[in-house]
């Protein structure tokens, strides 16, 4: 079960409930049980050594009230310097082995966070908008890392310590227990009521900080149409709210830490003074000696550290684990697809009765039909909004059909696993990403396990980019993306296109992929990759007609279904949309 973030913009993004938190915590601790119980013995060993102190302060008070010698005083304060320095080393490993297993425990969340959100239906991921998941890929992965590393080994220390000490003081006598019982009203009121709020108190917080990125991030892609419309005033006051929704979210888990921990502060005050009073009034009555009188009050004093550490960590703990189950909760998307275990039998692409929507109640597409042959090209033309993209974003797998059915060989494109799906169909759109690194590092990506230079070189001269490649002083080596040589759009296209010729797709949906390019570039560069792509499936989305004008097919897409389907000359002939669309190209409407 999984609850949805509800933040001020909204997100479709899921959060894990506490028992899919407490299966993947207990998954982490069957992964590394030897760490887990090493580090619980070295804490248990040290808070062991640090209780000697008490008894042997007890015990030393008895010798002085009985009458001792300095040699006696000074056996003990050595023994009793053995045990601090042996606490202290204990301690040490103890820390040591925590940290270790902190990072491990860490890495392996990020691994797991970084694997799930990459397996996201990239649907999904544009419905959730940037601003919650770029909120969780580093707020919430910074605080979790917080708590891991500094919390969840402090708290256990604090723990185990409180633990070990409560058995020490009741060794004492059992007259201990009343004024540890005296502590557990105010302790226990005070967890219920701050546990039953804080987790949704910081869920909401951290969703207030997913609505803020998303706003900025939004404002600031946007920035030159915020300047041309003159929208910055609207903008500041969209980011004032979300900072406003901010500040009462905060404000909020203020107010919960404000009444919790003062009334902590009494649970375990209340049983120090109370151990002194009983003991005192015990010792007065012979039913207890000086030293164990001296030993419980000690004891007792000591768990105000553990205790205090127990009840302040948890606030840590408690935005660690609001930020665990977001984390946990991208994995709990549902997939957009079955896999079966079919094999498309050829590689003909189908659609049939394809309907979809973004919005539930309003489709863009409304029963497509379309059947594309093994190596044919077909362009997909028409006016802004008609559904061209969509309609290709549904032939290359990217969304499944609302009804009706996009088929491989026969298999529907959401039976088949992405690697398979990405080996028959590939979508390349006039959208692109730079990845930080090296050209080769980039193109490298897209190409087969063992390609060498020779084949990056190969498909950046396919899309004519090997000789701005070779121009650079380091070549391939040229450190690109954030931080390094910025690429000009054409040319981050380009780098685009040759990944394309290295994953070698059977089938390609290009949706005006060389949009970013001049025209007479663009039409070179589509020859350059139509004898390269010789053979293969193409189905390029473009407003540029000269793309129509050398393909097999064009299909006009009106109003989310295809109005007309033919070969060029035939549409022309035809009169219809596409001959009016013609004419205009050519400056004759």
């Amino acid at each position: 079960m999984s609850g949805t973030a509800a933040g001020p913009g909204g997100t479709s993004l899921p959060v894990a409930d506490a028992p899919a938190m407490r299966r993947y915590v207990r998954d982490l601790a069957r992964r590394h049980p030897r760490m887990l119980v090493g580090a619980v013995l070295l804490h248990g060993a040290a808070a062991l050594a640090a209780l000697a102190a008490p008894r042997l302060i007890g015990e030393l008070v008895e010798a002085v009230e009985r009458g001792t010698t300095a040699s006696h005083v000074d056996r003990v304060m050595l023994l009793l310097g053995g045990f601090v320095v042996l606490q202290t080393v204990l301690t040490r490993f103890a820390r040591y082995v925590s940290q270790v297993l902190g990072e491990q425990v860490l890495a392996e969340l990020r691994e797991d966070f970084v694997e799930n959100s990459l397996a996201l239906p990239v649907g999904v991921v544009e419905s959730a908008g940037s601003g919650d998941l770029l909120t969780r890929t580093s707020r919430d992965v910074d605080q979790l890392g917080w708590s891991v590393r500094w919390a969840l080994p402090e708290w256990t220390i604090a723990a185990v310590t409180a633990a070990v000490t409560v058995v020490a003081a009741l060794s004492v006598g059992w007259w201990v227990a009343l004024p540890l019982l005296l502590g557990l009203p105010p302790l226990v009121v005070g967890l219920r009521w701050y546990l039953a709020r804080a987790k949704a108190g910081y869920l909401r917080e951290s969703a207030s900080y997913s609505q803020i990125n998303a706003t900025l991030t939004e404002t600031v892609e946007g920035a030159r149409t915020v300047e041309a419309l003159g929208l910055a005033s609207e903008r500041v006051e969209a980011i004032d709210r979300d900072i406003a929704e901010s500040y009462a979210a905060e404000r909020y888990t203020l107010h919960l830490r404000t009444v919790f921990f003062p009334s902590m502060e009494i649970s375990y005050l209340i049983p120090t003074v109370a151990t002194l009073l009983l003991g005192g009034w015990l010792y007065t009555r012979g039913e207890a000696s000086l030293g164990d009188v001296t030993a419980a009050t000690l004891y007792v004093q000591m768990l105000i550290d553990p205790v205090d550490r127990i009840v302040s960590i948890l606030d840590e703990l408690q935005m660690g684990a609001a930020s665990l189950s977001r984390l946990l909760g991208v994995a709990q998307v549902p997939d957009d697809r079955e896999v079966t275990g079919r094999v498309p039998d050829g590689e003909r692409l189908d659609a049939h009765g394809v309907r979809f929507s973004y919005v539930p109640g309003r489709d863009v597409l409304h029963g497509v039909d379309l059947s594309v042959r093994e190596g044919e090209r077909i362009a997909m033309v028409g006016p802004s909004g008609a559904g061209k993209s969509t309609l290709g974003r549904l032939l290359a797998g990217i969304h499944p059909p609302r009804t009706g059915a996009v088929t491989v060989g026969g298999v529907p494109l959401v039976e088949l696993p992405l690697d398979d799906l990405r080996g028959h169909v590939a979508l390349v759109t006039q959208e692109h990403h730079v990845f930080v690194g090296t050209l080769r590092e980039n193109l490298a990506l897209a190409a087969p396990p063992g390609s060498g230079d020779d084949a990056i070189r190969a498909a950046l001269a396919a899309v004519d980019a090997l000789d701005w490649v070779e121009a650079l002083p380091e070549g391939l080596d040229t450190v690109v993306g954030s931080g390094g040589r910025p690429l000009p759009a054409a040319q981050a296209q380009q780098v685009a296109l040759a990944r394309l010729v290295l994953a070698d797709p059977h089938t390609l949906v290009l949706d005006e992929a060389t949009s970013l390019i001049d025209p007479r570039a663009a039409r070179h560069l589509e020859r350059s990759l139509a004898a390269v792509l010789e053979g293969r499936t193409v189905i390029a989305i473009a407003h540029r007609l000269f793309s129509a004008h050398d393909a097999d097919r064009v299909a006009v897409v009106e109003d989310g279904v295809i109005s007309e389907l033919g070969s060029h000359d035939e549409l022309v002939a035809a009169g219809g949309s596409y001959a009016a669309l013609w004419d205009s190209w050519h400056g004759r409407g």
